[in-house]
């Protein structure tokens, strides 16, 4: 299969695009915030965690101090390494494979992995998603940062939200079942509700805490959750369904 042709790798390059121009968000927050250009460069080349990057310049901005801004970032951090679990045993990453799988386990790239039904278009998926998006998000990153000041107050533009935007299309479109929308619907409101409250980086804690809490006692159905974003070869399934019905 030609890799353009993949409906995984079709994804990938989707998603990478959106959440890469996003980047451009973060290094001009990062720069306003008062980290210099080369820091913003440093932290998207090796942290590479939208979430955790947005914690880290968020509790700069407020005052923070370094080893506070670390401790937020690493707490959202911590759902990467439950993602690098599932996909170790998706994927069988090998040699030095593994270590730069561990650098593109992202939220973009689990999703799109674990979001098709074929062994062939999880590794595509997964590959599509973080080589793009690390090019695309340390590229405009470098963008944003140059930028700086220049764009004034990021806000104005909404690129604040650009992140939030991108992460809920990704995901709504992949629920199936009212539990799950019902779920998804209290952690947000659980969130909204505690950000005057709560330093930053923590409200999607709170989330995380609310969904396993309500997972924990959950009674749904089995066939609920979340589904593939497609399926790569329904077409060619639908096919030998045909031909063995007429063969017989």
């Amino acid at each position: 299969m030609k890799l353009l042709a993949s409906p995984a790798v079709r994804v990938g390059l989707s998603i990478s695009i959106a959440t890469g121009l996003y980047g451009i968000s973060f290094g001009a927050l990062s720069v306003t915030s008062g980290l210099s250009f080369w820091q913003t460069i440093a932290l998207s080349l090796l942290l590479f965690s939208g979430g955790s990057q947005f914690a880290f310049i968020g509790v700069v901005a407020g005052g923070g101090s370094g080893v506070a801004a670390m401790g937020a970032a690493t707490l959202l951090g911590m759902r990467n390494g439950i993602y690098g679990m599932q996909l170790n045993a998706l994927l069988h990453p090998k040699g030095w494979r593994r270590y730069v799988a561990a650098q593109l386990t992202i939220d973009e790239s689990t999703a799109t992995s674990t979001g098709q039904s074929d062994p062939a278009e999880q590794q595509r998926g997964f590959w599509a998603a973080g080589i793009g998006i690390y090019v695309l998000w340390n590229l405009f990153t470098a963008v944003g940062a140059l930028a700086g000041s220049g764009l004034g107050d990021p806000k104005q533009w909404g690129l604040d939200g650009a992140a939030v935007a991108a992460f809920l299309a990704l995901l709504w479109p992949r629920l199936k079942g009212r539990e799950p929308v019902a779920i998804a619907v209290v952690c947000a409101l659980a969130t909204v509700l505690v950000v005057p409250f709560v330093p930053a980086g923590v409200p999607i804690l709170v989330a995380a805490v609310v969904a396993a809490l309500a997972g924990w006692f959950s009674h749904g159905r089995s066939d609920e959750g979340l589904e593939p974003d497609v399926d790569p070869y329904a077409e060619h399934h639908h096919r030998r369904q045909d031909s063995q019905q007429a063969g017989a």
